[in-house]
């Protein structure tokens, strides 16, 4: 899904921290996700306007994201406050970042273009325990298949359930360019309970998928 047709997962709420910032990338958009101090977390394209340096390569400060070449430093609408070499100057409200409507929910990111759209209505009320971001070198659509084979439910197009005995595993998908995607994982229930020995456990068995997805990946690429 492209951030123009609803809301899309771009990274785990437990991997942003506050005052920290992360490159990420949507159907080959680049974006920068970032956390500002008050805890915050905002989804821009990840292009300063001054020279097209990574946004996700500078650094937060309150509640402003700096560019690492020059050090325009952006407020949370996106607009530039302030320009290091020329510390004086009332900066014109042209220069300003693309910025996505972002938004958290079930322990991850999600961020969107569009105006209307709602965000997937889940029952989370026992809790999210986060287990991790699995990046996978195969297709979103095929990523989807070989959980769905195993069992998974999709409750959105972007989203699905799977159960393993008594714990229930949610799945976020994310197209991230041709042939890659990234699957955000998330167990029910509270860190209290599900915490420890089993979140250890989930994310050991996502590595282990992501492994057998893309052996499966190359053993096709051998066939043909």
């Amino acid at each position: 899904m492209k951030l123009n047709e609803g809301w899309v997962p771009v990274a785990l709420s437990s991997s942003i921290e506050a005052g920290t910032s992360a490159g990420a990338v949507v159907e080959g958009s680049e974006i920068v996700v970032w956390r500002d101090n008050s805890g915050h977390a905002h989804v821009w394209e990840d292009r300063c306007p001054h020279r097209g340096m990574r946004l996700s390569f500078g650094f937060v400060r309150g509640d402003h994201i700096a560019c690492l070449y020059h050090g325009w430093q952006y407020d949370t609408a996106g607009q530039c406050r302030y320009i290091p070499a020329h510390p004086a100057l009332d900066v014109p409200e042209t220069i300003k970042v693309p910025i996505y409507r972002a938004r958290e929910q079930y322990g991850i990111i999600w961020a969107t273009t569009s105006a209307d759209v709602p965000l997937l209505d889940i029952d989370a009320s026992s809790g999210i325990t986060p287990v991790r971001s699995l990046y996978v070198d195969r297709p979103v659509d095929e990523v989807k298949a070989s959980f769905l084979a195993d069992g998974m439910t999709l409750v959105a197009d972007q989203v699905g359930r799977l159960i393993a005995g008594s714990d229930t595993l949610l799945l976020a998908f994310q197209s991230t360019a041709s042939g890659k995607s990234a699957v955000h994982i998330v167990l029910l229930g509270s860190p209290d309970v599900n915490g420890g020995a089993l979140q250890k456990h989930y994310a050991q068995w996502s590595e282990t998928t992501r492994a057998r997805l893309e052996e499966q990946t190359a053993r096709v690429v051998e066939i043909a």
